[in-house]
């Protein structure tokens, strides 16, 4: 299934596209018929904590369907052969108000205006061990800076022990680092805040 879009970047073998309403149905095919974990649609940071648990799967796609219609940005499919494998949530961080009452998301500087937040990434399991997250979070970075952000920002998590892969959505504090963010806070032993500013 071909993206409905203008190619964002190409690494290698892999193939990256913006999420709009032409690859929206890609992002479909990626997240399946449940929306990944419990039907979250990547709706967890875009909605307030009480309307995204009183919402069922069905209205956390709509809301963010809406968005994609809507024009906003919402993150980047990674292809290959066709085929979406790879997502990353990368948007501005006014648009995600979870964000705002998160302890580990707590603004280093207090102003949200200009920064983008890297906020969920997602491999699917037939194309793990590739690093196609690492080349998704490049993308991300580039595009949040094309698109006008001061700062990319992400919360990524200590991987210096085994985790499951399902732990690992916010990625990890050393792919931040090898991809030129600086650590700004350590949020406890297993989270952290970490930036880069536009080049």
């Amino acid at each position: 299934m071909a993206a409905a879009s203008a190619e964002i970047t190409r690494s290698g073998d892999l193939r990256v596209v913006e999420l709009t309403a032409g690859t929206w149905p890609l992002f479909e095919r990626l997240l399946g018929p449940t929306g990944l974990q419990g039907g979250c649609w990547c709706a967890f940071f875009r909605m307030p904590g009480r309307q995204f648990r009183a919402a069922g799967a069905a209205d956390r796609k709509a809301h963010v369907h809406d968005a994609v219609r809507a024009g906003k940005p919402l993150g980047l499919l990674g292809i290959l052969d066709d085929e979406p494998v790879a997502w990353v949530a990368v948007s501005p961080r006014l648009d995600n108000p979870r964000l705002a009452t998160s302890r580990v998301a707590a603004s280093s500087d207090g102003d949200a205006a200009g920064v983008w937040a890297v906020t969920c990434f997602y491999v699917h399991r037939r194309a793990r061990g590739r690093g196609l997250a690492s080349r998704m979070l490049a993308a991300a970075t580039r595009q949040a800076f094309a698109r006008g952000a001061r700062v990319v920002e992400g919360y990524p998590v200590e991987a210096k022990e085994k985790r499951a892969a399902g732990e690992l959505y916010h990625g990890t504090v050393d792919m931040f680092a090898a991809a030129g963010f600086d650590l700004v806070a350590r949020r406890d032993t297993r989270r952290a805040l970490m930036r880069i500013p536009a080049p």
